[in-house]
């Protein structure tokens, strides 16, 4: 088994005064040729907009686009016709394909938004741009994975063109489980969103970063009470 560890505060970051905004992986101004991905994995943004503001109409293509509220109300619009509210508690991707526009505000006009803006490179090229949202009905399978996003559309959560699986995991302190890769050739990225974990002799904090490949399992165990992503990807392209 094969480990890279991200401390949070060495992830890049930018301050725009209206965006507030750590990059796990290069993005921007923010580039670490030791940081360009973790396989198909291109983008973990964590993001804070002030109120009311927030990312014009800008455009993208052949990418897979995630967003995960973690607070606050994000307003989505694109050239597809959607205009649509994502709170904490949901999940929203955008296959950009061939090409759409999107933009992204703060809803409010008096609290902050935070969410993680995830890019993966997809599988497919040249698709038709798509969105879709869905409720990720929090905290449904305590001290387990739940499952969020796959391969496949008649799956649980949302899909994506790309051979991969998302979970949350929301485990008491103390709780452990073992994650099974779903392909052997995958890796998994595990990104703690609230206090602390364990993965064999490595311990995480909050906003630290995991990847793991060249395994097919391994046991994650919450050393406080925690929220953790998951994400599982293929490491070639």
């Amino acid at each position: 088994m094969k480990t890279v560890y991200h401390q949070a505060d060495s992830r890049g970051f930018a301050d725009h005064g209206w965006l507030k905004s750590h990059h796990t992986f290069s993005f921007a101004n923010y580039q670490n040729p030791e940081r360009m991905n973790f396989g198909v994995l291109r983008v973990l943004n964590d993001d804070q907009v002030a109120s009311g503001m927030g990312f014009g109409t800008h455009p993208h293509r052949d990418m897979e686009i995630i967003s995960i509220p973690l607070e606050g109300v994000l307003e989505h619009k694109d050239s597809m016709g959607t205009t649509a509210l994502i709170k904490k508690g949901e999940i929203q991707v955008m296959s950009a394909g061939t090409g759409v526009k999107h933009s992204e505000y703060n809803k409010n006009k008096d609290e902050i938004v935070k969410f993680l803006q995830i890019w993966i490179i997809p599988n497919q090229m040249n698709v038709e741009p798509r969105y879709d949202q869905i409720s990720i009905k929090e905290g449904e399978k305590l001290n387990d994975f739940q499952q969020i996003l796959s391969p496949n559309p008649e799956d649980e959560g949302v899909w994506i063109h790309q051979n991969a699986w998302f979970n949350l995991a929301k485990f008491d302190n103390g709780n452990s489980k073992e994650y099974q890769l779903h392909d052997p050739k995958n890796g998994v990225y595990i990104f703690v969103l609230k206090s602390s974990a364990k993965v064999g002799d490595q311990n995480l904090g909050t906003r630290d970063g995991l990847g793991t490949w060249e395994t097919n399992r391994f046991t994650l165990e919450a050393t406080s009470d925690s929220e953790i992503l998951l994400m599982e990807v293929p490491m070639e392209f």
